[in-house]
């Protein structure tokens, strides 16, 4: 079981899309997990063969938990020890762990009761359901714990289902679980991370008049949002300062493995998620409006990966759109560092000619003191502020 976040201490496998004796290779999906944030398409990061499933459907288990054996092909993995061997996974009962043997239990000291019913739809059958024109709302799962599958989706398109009850408190106990899993993860950051905060503000001029003539050129489908400026200049200022990329962990800063910026963005019906921007700092401007676009649009509908939680080394958030001038964030554990932008506005701003009025936006820094000082947290937005006067080499 992953840990999709910071505050994530437990979840139930929904389905699995594989078999043992299934062929896998690395990045498919290969079972859904219903955690506080919705249903979670769940990747697998080895090529090979799925021996055994571990976990059955329904089966609410803390991180750490074996969930399947995957048997690789090569001599080393064809020695290895029977998958009988393997004990099977501690699951949870009335909110907490049954004990399991101490080589294999959790690191963790209770599990939150589970979160409140509401409906459990996985991914894949999400997609189904929007490519059949199926309302999922009228459709009965027949998965664990009531979930819909591929094949409830695939039995309602072809067949009508009579309409089934469906509570209007769903969505409301669906943020309230949320909000309950951001409380833990915040109160934890707090409490466990000596945040120091900086602030700066840019003069956007060039920026938005390069991104103007650019969009120009651009059909409307294709147009480029400032925010992708800003995004891609963190990306490249995390280059020339990388203690701000990465983790805190085991009483060290452990640097990303890449440059995977989490966009925090919230959702309609309440709470806020931060997938990641996979190598934000290498992919052009064109691709990473497409990347931001398509896991906004992803968010949004509840069919997020498992990687696209967990890989995120650094996180950026924009209120500019709700009026804010500035905003200073709480980090996400155990990242080191979060990025914050207001809006852009027409502010007084001395030039050359004198006071006039210029597009300005408020960046802020809010990092770990454990892993930085002020000084590489002054020079990483000073580079960014570089990085912004001259977008044409973003």
């Amino acid at each position: 079981m992953p840990t999709l976040g910071a505050d994530m201490e437990a979840g139930t496998l929904v389905e699995w899309l594989r078999h043992p004796g299934d062929t896998v290779k690395r990045g498919d999906i290969i079972a859904v997990v219903d955690t506080q944030k919705g249903a979670i398409e769940i990747e697998v990061f080895e090529d090979g063969m799925l021996d055994k499933t571990i976990v059955q459907p329904g089966e609410k288990v803390p991180v750490g938990a074996v969930l399947a054996l995957i048997r690789g092909t090569g001599p080393k993995e064809a020695a290895a020890a029977p998958s009988s061997t393997i004990p099977p996974a501690p699951t949870i009962a009335a909110g907490r762990a049954q004990p399991v043997a101490a080589d294999h239990a959790p690191s963790i000291a209770a599990l939150h009761p589970q979160a409140p019913e509401r409906l459990r739809v996985s991914p894949v059958a999400r997609k189904l359901a929007a490519d059949l024109g199926v309302d999922l709302s009228r459709v009965a799962g027949t998965g664990a714990q009531g979930a819909i599958t591929r094949e409830d989706v695939e039995r309602a398109g072809a067949a009508p289902i009579p309409p089934t009850p469906r509570t209007a408190a769903q969505p409301a106990e669906r943020a309230a679980a949320m909000r309950t899993a951001i409380a833990v993860a915040m109160a934890r950051s707090k409490r466990e991370i000596p945040h120091y905060y900086l602030s700066t503000t840019i003069d956007m001029s060039a920026a938005l008049a390069w991104l103007r003539a650019a969009n120009e050129k651009r059909p409307v489908t294709e147009r480029l949002l400032p925010a992708v400026l800003l995004i891609k200049a963190v990306a490249l200022a995390l280059r020339e300062v990388p203690q701000l990329n990465g983790y805190w962990a085991d009483g060290a800063f452990k640097p990303g493995g890449g440059i995977h910026v989490g966009a925090a963005i919230s959702l309609r019906g309440g709470g806020l998620v931060a997938p990641a921007l996979h190598d934000a700092d290498k992919a052009d401007l064109t691709t990473l409006m497409r990347m931001l676009q398509d896991v906004v649009g992803r968010a949004r509908a509840g069919s997020l990966r498992s990687s696209e939680f967990t890989d995120p080394t650094i996180t950026v958030t924009n209120l500019g759109d709700q009026g804010v001038e500035s905003t200073f964030g709480i980090i996400y554990p155990p990242q080191v560092a979060l990025v914050g932008f207001g809006k852009i506005s027409a502010r007084p701003w001395i030039g050359p000619a004198g006071i006039e009025a210029r597009p300005l936006v408020t960046a802020t820094l809010s990092a770990d003191h454990r892993a930085t000082d002020g000084h590489r947290g002054g020079v990483f937005l000073a580079t960014i502020e570089r990085l912004l006067q001259k977008p044409e080499q973003l």
